[in-house]
Order: C-alpha cells, then sequence, then structure tokens
C-alpha cells in the first residue's frame, strides 16, 4: 500500500507538472492565433487519452491474466521514454506524436487501484481507496507548484525531463518493493467478459459508474486544457503566470487531501453511491458561479471548494466498483472504466476548446455544471437498483 502510494503520487505529480502549461509550451513551437492555440491544445490533450482508450481493455484482459503488477511496470516505463521525449520535441507536430504514443503505455494508477481493490475485504474498500487517491491527489497538489517553479526558472521543457525521471523512479519503486500474490490464468481459464457482467448484482449501476468516470473527467479535463490561459488574462503581471496558474491548478487538491479518507470512512458506513450523487450535486453548485468570476481571488476560492466535490466522486466510483465487481474481472471492469475516463478526457479538452472559442474561457463553466447535473439522473436508476435491494434485506429480517 505504502509503495503504491508513492507511485500514485509521483505519477499524479508528474502529469500535474505537465499538463497546466502545455498551452503555453505550444506557444513556444510557433506562431498561432487564438482558435489555433486552443485547437491545437485540446488535441494536444485529447489525444493522448484517446490512444488510452482504444488499448485500455487490451491491457486490462492482460492484467487479469497476468496480474496488475506487470501493467504498473510497463505503464511507469513506457511514460518514462515518452514524457521524456515530450520534453526534446522539436514542433508541434512531433509533441502531439509522442503524447499518442504515451497514451498506449499509460495506466499505473488504474492497475494501482485494481492491486488495493483486490487485496482489502471489502467492508474497508471505500477508506482503501480513498486513502490511495490521496497519493494522486498530493501528486496532483505539488505538481503545478513545482512546473511552475521549473518552467519559471528553466523553461517549459524541464517540467518533462523532471517527469521523466519521475517516473523511472516509480519503474524502480514498484519493481523491487510492491507485491502481488497472483497466480497466472491461461485464457482458456479466464472467464468471458460477458459472464463477469452476468455475475454482477448491479450491471446498470457498473454501466451507470462507467458513464459517471467519463463525465467527471470531461469535467474537469475541459477546464484543465485552458486555464493557464484563463490565469493569463487575469494576472496583471504575466511573469507571474506559469506560477499562478499552477496555484489555482493545485488548489482543488488541498481541499481533497483533507476530504479524501474522511469521505472514504463516510461511503463505508452510508453507501458510497450516497456519497457519490451529494458529489456530483456539489460539483454543479460550485461551476455555476465559476461562469461569473471576475477575478483570480474568485476562481481560487471556488476550485478550493470544488476539491471537496473531488475528494468524493472517483475515490467512491472505485469504492463501488470494488464491492460489485467480482474479483475474476477486475483488471478488465477497472480497465473499461479508464477507457471511460479517457473518453471523458478526449471529449473534455475538445468540448471546452470549442465552446471557449465560439463564446468565451467562463462559457466552459456552464458547460461542465450542465453535464454534471444530466449525470445525476443517468446515474440515479443503478442507485436506486442498490436502495431496492437494501429496503428487501432489511425488510426480510424484520419479518424473520
Amino acid at each position: 500500500m505504502v509503495f503504491l502510494w508513492f507511485g500514485n503520487f509521483m505519477t499524479g505529480m508528474g502529469f500535474s507538472m505537465t499538463m497546466p502549461f502545455l498551452p503555453l509550451f505550444l506557444q513556444t513551437l510557433g506562431s498561432f492565433n487564438k482558435w489555433q492555440l486552443n485547437l491545437l491544445s485540446g488535441t494536444a490533450f485529447a489525444i493522448t487519452f484517446l490512444a488510452k482508450a482504444i488499448v485500455s481493455p487490451f491491457w486490462g484482459k492482460l492484467a487479469d491474466q497476468y496480474g496488475r503488477k506487470p501493467m504498473c511496470l510497463r505503464a511507469s516505463l513506457g511514460m518514462t521514454f515518452t514524457i521524456t521525449l515530450c520534453g526534446l520535441a522539436p514542433n508541434v507536430w512531433v509533441l502531439i506524436g509522442l503524447r499518442a504514443i504515451q497514451g498506449c503505455f499509460s495506466g499505473y494508477i488504474n492497475n494501482a487501484n485494481a492491486i488495493i481493490a483486490a487485496s482489502v475485504p471489502v467492508e474497508k474498500s471505500g477508506k482503501a481507496m480513498g486513502t490511495l487517491a490521496t497519493g494522486n491527489v498530493v501528486g496532483t497538489l505539488l505538481g503545478p507548484l513545482l512546473g511552475g517553479v521549473l518552467a519559471g526558472m528553466f523553461g517549459y521543457r524541464s517540467s518533462f525531463l523532471v517527469t521523466g525521471a519521475m517516473m523511472l523512479a516509480v519503474f524502480l519503486l514498484t519493481l523491487f518493493f510492491v507485491h502481488e500474490e497472483f497466480a497466472p490464468v491461461t485464457k482458456a481459464e479466464m472467464v468471458p467478459t460477458k459472464q463477469i457482467f452476468k455475475q454482477m448484482a448491479y450491471p446498470r449501476l457498473i454501466w451507470g459508474l462507467f458513464i459517471t468516470t467519463m463525465v467527471i473527467q470531461a469535467a474537469n479535463m475541459s477546464i484543465t486544457s485552458f486555464i493557464s490561459l484563463l490565469v493569463a488574462s487575469m494576472v496583471k503581471n504575466q511573469a507571474q503566470v506559469a506560477f499562478a496558474a499552477g496555484v489555482v491548478s493545485s488548489l482543488p487538491g488541498v481541499v481533497t487531501l483533507i476530504a479524501s479518507p474522511i469521505l472514504g470512512d463516510l461511503s463505508d458506513r452510508v453507501g458510497a453511491e450516497k456519497v457519490l450523487l451529494v458529489g456530483l450535486v456539489m460539483a454543479v453548485i460550485c461551476f455555476i458561479p465559476m461562469s461569473l468570476i471576475h477575478n483570480i481571488w474568485q476562481l481560487g476560492f471556488l476550485r478550493a471548494l470544488l476539491g471537496v466535490s473531488d475528494a468524493a466522486l472517483l475515490p467512491a466510483i472505485q469504492a463501488l466498483m470494488t464491492r460489485y465487481v467480482p474479483k475474476a474481472g477486475f483488471g478488465r471492469i477497472f480497465s473499461y472504466n479508464q477507457s471511460f475516463q479517457a473518453m471523458g478526457s478526449v471529449s473534455g479538452p475538445m468540448l471546452g476548446s470549442i465552446v471557449a472559442s465560439v463564446f468565451n474561457y467562463r462559457a466552459v463553466f456552464l458547460m461542465t455544471a450542465l453535464l454534471e447535473g444530466l449525470n445525476v439522473f443517468v446515474l440515479l436508476p443503478g442507485t436506486r437498483d442498490v436502495w431496492r435491494k437494501a429496503t428487501q434485506k432489511v425488510t426480510k429480517k424484520a419479518t424473520v
């Protein structure tokens, strides 16, 4: 658990060290107008996750056959090379190509989650997944700050080079210190994916969780793809843009770091599906006023408040899948969830770029609020199945 936490920490830090500043890095690779910059930024963000969405089911099948640790090693080593090469890219097209290759090899956090999900008691899954999530959150929190300092002192390329070194450290930590008890399964012995879904108590809930993961990621990534440009429009001293963007990007992580274990424990007691629904409603409440902001302080406050919602959402989804997915299908089901998450990462930046270009940056917040609001109604049928069966059990016990 400890070394997987550190693996998630460094993976999250490496990701967030480069992502908020990608549009600013693109500006150094050519001369682009606003429309071109928005479109290229969205493409550079989305291409990694498009590749991930396509290949994740393949890696998930291998994870169920050979174990999740080999997948963590594959992901960390692949990202070591691709992210390092991104820092050496001579032009925007080489950068976009490298980010596509990066997507084909990513997936460390997803497989780390599957390792923990398969090893902890179901009744403690919420707290375990919430605690593991803090590793990614802490890394995501510190990443923009460190990335901003590196970008200001040594240029934007330095963030990619340092991230590549960090992913090499993740590979070595996982190789020598992470142990997984897993017996390889032959293709003939593997339970078919269709059978996995038939074995689930609440298949409609699982599909709802897939869609929820996609919507959450689309909402978050639609903002991340342009947040540095939005901050640049609010900061008078342009020399401080990189640092200010790093601070604003990291603010939700401060609250999420504190709230994730608390909400994870709460989900074990009251039900992860309830915590998830409340988190979605709170996200809508946060995004709507973001469309009315006038200065960076208002943006910072609302993003900090959004951290409570973030602390409830993804850990609750992981806890629900841990509880209701058969262990024989963890690799494939978690990989499908990763594919939906990647699809959100594809659609989010593209939608954000289009809305920002046609209207303005603030209109993107209204779009994300609408997405999260609609998702509540998509998730309700699956959660009703859980509540209905829980009510039937209580009634049966009372009758007996």
